[in-house]
């Protein structure tokens, strides 16, 4: 086992992996940017080494510098986290080059799956179900009339090297394809330097269901379990759980089945998630592989008893895996809230600033993974993320009371957090009954819906806390002037 990992990430996620590493034995080495280093991950770990200014371009992406980083403070492997440069190939071959050890899948893995044209081909040799789809549409907009039209309307227009929600778009029409294509390409160029676009049939309203999966250098792998992340505003998760409600035992087991085929196909090595799209009608079909640690893992730990970050830490090792797949039990439900610094009252509009109060909420079966303190500054250069909610119940009606009461406890002052809306759509009746999918945030949340009201209540309390000062400077103002005999000290009259 290794005795020093750099962890190339910040925030929440930097503090879960560090809290794992720190279990296991294992020194940290984190990075920092200039704002950043006072902040949580840093204080937290063993060591810290600045990366550069606030931008994440001259910062948390600097692929050499980091590396760098990696041989000056001796760490044996490195850990990215999500986001950044955790699906970068580059970093991972950059890694591989200088022998620190990637935790993660290889470099070559990382791009042919981090394309999703490939990543379809994988999934079809897998004889894994697919969206229909096309392939790589030339800039001859005739083609992709010719493709648009073989797979019918309404087609979503995807970025070949596209994740975290960018790069796709809804075409209902002919009349819409040339702009719309013309806008998702510019837009996958300037996000991920490549403007490759292909299309696939729009399913309406389908849920998200995801399948955990560990794999290692053997060939060996297993499917945790899935996850239910139809909750989203413009393609990224707020709302995640396990298990999928109303998944049954045997559409389960197909779809664990197909993601396991599918990641064998391509040699993937380490934890990754397959996505699939369940349409109303029970089909599911293969979205894409996510090469990493997704946010919402905490749910598939909280019902299986593992830390998915210790397993990456023994696979990447070389270790084969510790669990066969018959030996995986998964144990009541887990559902989990993302905590962003954004106004869902105003289309979910990012906030910034410091953070001047931070009230975790406790109790059994509560876990909080969060990466800022009292005094961490929320930036524009970073994801407004800033940690987690997630609850445990032996059924997923305790799970959701449970974590509805912990989101009513939590406080954060100083930038507004989504923290209403999760409250919103937990009593929610839909998705107390369970019917979730794509759709719900459209379907039932108009801008009036609710306020964002966590400013009010702070102002509300602090109203209260002036007025119950100045009646209880006024019960104790004395009436009429008072002798010295009147006087008590102590209990007793001075006389």
């Amino acid at each position: 086992m290794f005795t020093k990992v750099l962890v190339a990430n910040r925030g929440e996620i930097a503090v879960r992996i560090m809290r794992t590493l720190r279990e296991m034995g294992i020194q940290s080495v984190a990075i920092h940017s200039d704002p950043d280093r006072a902040a949580h991950h840093v204080r937290i770990a063993d060591e810290a080494f600045r990366v550069g200014p606030a931008p994440s371009a001259e910062s948390y992406l600097k692929i050499d510098t980091i590396i760098e980083v990696a041989r000056e403070s001796g760490a044996q492997a490195i850990h990215p986290g999500y986001g950044f440069l955790a699906e970068n190939a580059d970093f991972a071959a950059a890694c591989e080059k200088v022998g620190v050890v990637f935790i993660g899948p290889p470099s070559q893995v990382i791009s042919d799956l981090g394309d999703k044209v490939q990543a379809r081909r994988f999934a079809g040799r897998a004889k894994a179900p697919i969206v229909p789809g096309s392939q790589p549409l030339p800039t001859d907009i005739e083609v992709a009339r010719r493709e648009a039209e073989k797979v019918g309307y309404p087609i979503m227009l995807k970025a070949a090297g596209g994740g975290g929600g960018k790069g796709m778009r809804v075409v209902r029409g002919p009349d819409e394809l040339q702009g719309t294509l013309e806008l998702t390409r510019g837009e996958a160029q300037a996000a991920f330097s490549n403007p490759t676009i292909y299309l696939e049939r729009f399913v309406e309203n389908p849920r998200h269901v995801e399948m955990q999966i560990l794999a290692d250098t053997q060939g060996n792998a297993i499917w945790l379990g899935e996850r239910d992340c139809s909750i989203q505003r413009r393609h990224q998760k707020l709302i995640e759980e396990t298990p999928a409600p109303g998944l049954s035992d045997e559409l389960r087991e197909r779809m664990g089945a197909a993601a396991v085929a599918i990641v064998q196909e391509a040699g993937y090595v380490g934890a990754g998630t397959v996505e699939f799209l369940l349409a109303p009608t029970g089909e599911f079909f293969f979205l894409e592989v996510n090469t990493r640690l997704q946010v919402e893992h905490p749910v598939t730990e909280c019902v299986t008893g593992l830390d998915l970050v210790a397993e990456m830490l023994h696979i990447a090792t070389g270790e084969e895996l510790r669990l066969k797949q018959d030996e995986i039990r998964r144990n009541g439900a887990a559902i989990e809230c993302r905590i962003c610094a954004e106004d869902a009252s105003l289309n979910f509009v990012p906030s910034t600033g410091e953070i001047t109060d931070l009230r975790l909420p406790e109790g059994p079966f509560i876990r909080s993974d969060f990466g800022v303190l009292p005094g961490s500054e929320v930036s524009v250069h970073y994801d407004p993320l800033v940690g987690k909610l997630i609850a445990w119940g032996a059924t997923r009606e305790k799970a959701r009371a449970r974590l509805l009461r912990a989101v009513e406890e939590f406080r954060l002052s100083g930038v507004v957090t989504n923290r209403s809306f999760h409250a919103w759509a937990l009593s929610h009746p839909a998705f107390i009954a369970g019917e979730v999918d794509t759709g719900f945030i459209d379907r039932h949340m108009e801008s009036d819906t609710f306020a964002n009201n966590d400013q009010l209540i702070e102002a509300a309390l602090l109203a209260a806390a002036v007025q119950a000062y100045d009646d209880r400077r006024k019960l104790h103002e004395p009436k009429e002037a008072a002798t010295a005999a009147q006087w008590r000290v102590g209990g007793q009259r001075w006389k």
